[in-house]
């Protein structure tokens, strides 16, 4: 029988979707880890330390989903340009990815140096805990230029389905990060105590590694010859105008929803400290439960854009429904866990507060806000599978202008008004996440179901052959 199991996977299409997804899920669960590890080490560092950690972190992970975003863009037209054979194409593609790339560099430096200031003391949060955050975004913003380039050179591989390197590499960077990080942030040995100035440089420093390791098994004769790496390394207007028409968009989708969740946190900080440490601790765990979500998603995209530029919507399809079975297995197991082992969940973080009294207070709000996470965390899964595949074959415009509608109308701006006019507490204020994650959820669950996607191509009007 289990002979015959294993044929019968290997001829489904749930084979391909494990096979292609699998190391972008531990890719994607890795590099949330390095973030998950920074905060944990300064939850038991200090109360304003974790208090500033998730504002400033998810502040400038804003841009770099932004800018990251566009330059991952270029794994669907490598995913397409693959599925048609034009192998060639391959090379020209990830160089106006890397032109980007360095162009984002100048942008983060720009925001690092002004920027800062302003927007924290426009947060409102209490000043020692402004400081920190200041200290926590510069640092990061300067260094954000590796992290952009790590996804751009990872499309190398991830557009042509092959995936296990960039996880590799990914763990490469988390071995080095974690270490890195206690000794920078506690200080040990030769190292000096950082604080949140520590944790910083040590994932910057792990960006970097990253980048390295790509460049060296990227840059190569034999890939030059079969992908023209090397060769086609010239700027060219038709392509980098496609990777922005398109990237752009699918960008921005992400980047909004980063942005809602950024003003979220922001908001929430005017509540009270104690309510942002719970929301910060929380939206942590949340990060880690939601990264193999974003896996799935980019591997989806990947699938889709290959089986779009083969011509066979009917496989993309059933990739879609492979990947949406598999992941809601997934969660429906991690909802459990929350709703029923909360504290295990929260065992990391137990100690981080210092004062009795007060960690009594955020654990109890954070075992309320996981059975909250518990109740949305399917929908946002599957709104993810969903988005993936709209991504995959250039229909990424629709859901762009959707998302700005609902974060805006139904989420920011209501839980806004709820905590500056009406003293909304922090429970209350995370409902409006659950109605703003199943909004997503119908929204792209009822514009993949109209089909549209099956006849688009991001390469069509880049077609040369």
């Amino acid at each position: 029988m289990y002979k015959h199991f294993r044929q019968w996977f290997k001829k489904s299409s749930y084979h391909e979707v494990v096979t292609v997804c699998l190391p972008l899920v531990l890719s994607m669960s890795a590099a949330t880890l390095m973030t998950f590890t920074d905060r944990v080490f300064l939850a038991n560092y200090s109360l304003n330390a974790i208090s500033a950690a998730l504002p400033a972190g998810i502040t400038s992970y804003l841009f770099v989903a932004f800018f990251g975003g566009v330059g991952g863009y270029a794994g669907v037209f490598i995913a397409q340009y693959t599925g048609r054979g034009h192998h060639l194409k391959v090379g020209q593609v990830l160089w106006q990815g890397i032109y980007f790339t360095l162009g984002s560099g100048i942008c983060f430096w720009l925001l690092a140096l002004f920027v800062t200031e302003p927007l924290f003391a426009l947060a409102g949060h209490p000043q020692d805990v402004q400081e920190l955050e200041r200290i926590y975004f510069s640092i990061l913003c300067k260094g954000s230029v590796f992290s952009v380039a790590t996804v751009t050179l990872a499309t190398f591989f991830t557009g042509r389905g092959l995936t296990r390197p960039v996880m590799l590499i990914t763990f490469l960077g988390v071995i080095i990060n974690i270490p890195l990080d206690y000794a920078l942030i506690f200080g040990y040995g030769i190292f000096p105590e950082l604080g949140i100035k520590g944790a910083a440089i040590a994932t910057v420093n792990a960006w970097v590694i990253e980048v390295v390791c790509f460049s060296f098994l990227i840059f190569t004769r034999k890939n030059d010859h079969r992908f023209a790496v090397f060769s086609r390394y010239h700027f060219d207007r038709k392509i980098f105008a496609g990777l922005m028409r398109f990237g752009v968009p699918g960008s921005l989708q992400f980047t909004l929803d980063i942005l809602a969740f950024t003003l979220f946190v922001l908001i929430v900080g005017r509540i009270g400290k104690l309510e942002l440490a719970a929301t910060n601790i929380v939206i942590s765990i949340n990060s880690l439960a939601f990264m193999p979500s974003m896996g799935v998603s980019q591997g989806v995209s990947v699938l889709v854009g290959q089986a779009l530029g083969r011509k066979k919507p009917k496989q993309a399809a059933g990739y879609v429904r492979s990947a949406l079975q598999l992941l809601a297995a997934y969660i429906i197991c991690l909802d459990l866990l929350f709703i029923f082992a909360p504290e295990f969940v929260l065992g990391p973080f137990i100690s981080a507060q210092h004062t009795s009294g007060d960690q009594a207070i955020v654990l109890e709000l954070c075992r309320k806000l996981l059975h909250i996470i518990a109740a949305y965390l399917l929908f946002d899964g599957l709104y993810m599978v969903f988005s993936g595949a709209l991504r995959g074959a250039g229909d990424t415009r629709f859901m762009m202008k959707a998302i700005a509608l609902i974060s805006m109308s139904c989420f920011v701006l209501p839980v806004l008004i709820g905590v500056q006019f009406f003293q909304m507490g922090v429970i209350t204020a995370w409902l409006w996440v659950v109605l703003f994650i199943v909004l997503l959820f119908c929204v792209s669950c009822w514009r993949y179901r109209v089909g549209l996607w099956k006849k688009m191509l991001v390469i069509e009007s880049e077609e040369t052959r």
